[in-house]
């Protein structure tokens, strides 16, 4: 199928998905995720996540992701996939959570391959949080598009890394490394946060982004391994994809799916489990893409240009078993915060 009839064939199965749900009752009956599950960990229907799964050459097939444990979940993947025929990618996800770094403080997370220590200049990759939170990811430099001091600089990361919490307010401080990783106030303070784009427990969700502005005075490098990375694209599927975290360290993958609605991430007791729509989603080549502490992560192609923000995945599920990585498209994100991708 090319893009204009897999979107079509998508929305169709979409309907029938939450018809299928509804005639079985899932509506009326939460269904926790695993064995182990929280009551963050609920989700309710639809139990499946679709979105487009690029085949080459524009050819498009409908990407179906069912979460392993949730009742019901196999058998309606199977009725969509006959329903769509041919044209299907199945594959089972384990349970999505956001990535931030899962230890608490003050203890260390010593096995880390990224950047855990406190880093100055500051550069994408590195540890940093909000001083309540344990640690995620530096994603990029970004600079307001208008309405603001022009030598302002902000720091790009996600709500749950730089905010943590729908209580958390505008000049909360943000230290680097985060607290996880031994950052404390206010000795490794490098700004505070300045704006969110607000999650709402119950309603569904495109981004988790947030901003946190520089203190004057802080030394940054937007160096990456392809150089500063200023331009943006939306992710057609297929790409070869890298990302720099401060778990994981450098890694490599590619775009699986696009136009992922319906992504159910735990978000822990205060939002419990959100619904995304128009996600990304990335597989490691050889090996996980992302673990807990990644969250924030830029995902950008080999030639530099950006392509997403990384905030979730799952530790099992894929190709190979080693999980899949959820990502907000990166000009969503931009635009909700009313920034662009800084050079310096």
């Amino acid at each position: 199928m090319d893009l204009t009839q897999a979107r079509e064939t998508k929305s169709q199965l979409t309907d029938f998905a939450r018809d299928l749900a509804e005639r079985h009752g899932v509506p009326a009956s939460p269904y926790a995720v695993g064995d182990d599950a929280t009551p963050s960990d609920v989700v309710r229907a639809p139990t499946l996540s679709l979105g487009l799964a690029p085949r080459g050459e524009g050819d498009y097939a409908i990407a179906v992701r069912y979460r392993l444990g949730v009742p019901t979940a196999r058998s309606f993947a199977r009725r969509l996939a006959a329903a769509a025929g041919d044209s299907v990618d199945v594959r089972r996800t384990g349970r999505i959570r956001t990535l931030a770094a899962q230890v608490r403080p003050p203890v260390a997370t010593a096995r880390a391959l990224g950047e855990t220590d406190r880093t100055r200049p500051l550069r994408p990759g590195v540890s940093i949080a909000h001083e309540d939170v344990t640690a995620g990811t530096l994603g990029a430099f970004v600079v307001k598009t208008e309405g603001d001091d022009p030598a302002a600089r902000y720091v790009l990361s996600n709500f749950h890394v730089l905010a943590g919490s729908p209580s958390a307010r505008a000049g909360d401080v943000v230290v680097q490394p985060g607290p996880a990783d031994g950052g404390r106030a206010p000795a490794d303070r490098v700004g505070t946060l300045a704006q969110v784009v607000p999650l709402t427990p119950g309603e569904p969700a495109t981004v988790d982004a947030a901003l946190a502005l520089l203190d004057d005075g802080v030394e940054l490098d937007a160096s990456f391994p392809v150089g500063p990375v200023t331009t943006t694209a939306a992710a057609a599927g297929g790409e070869a994809v890298a990302k720099i975290g401060r778990t994981t360290a450098l890694t490599r993958g590619r775009v699986t799916a696009i136009e992922m609605d319906d992504v159910v991430v735990g978000y822990g007791e205060e939002l419990g489990a959100l619904s995304f729509d128009n996600q990304i989603e990335v597989e490691g080549d050889g090996g996980a893409f992302s673990r807990g502490g990644d969250s924030g992560s830029l995902v950008y192609r080999e030639d530099g240009v950006a392509l997403g923000l990384l905030f979730a995945g799952s530790e099992t599920g894929g190709a190979d078993g080693t999980g899949l990585t959820y990502c907000n498209p990166i000009d969503a994100v931009l635009e909700a915060l009313g920034v662009t991708l800084a050079p310096r």
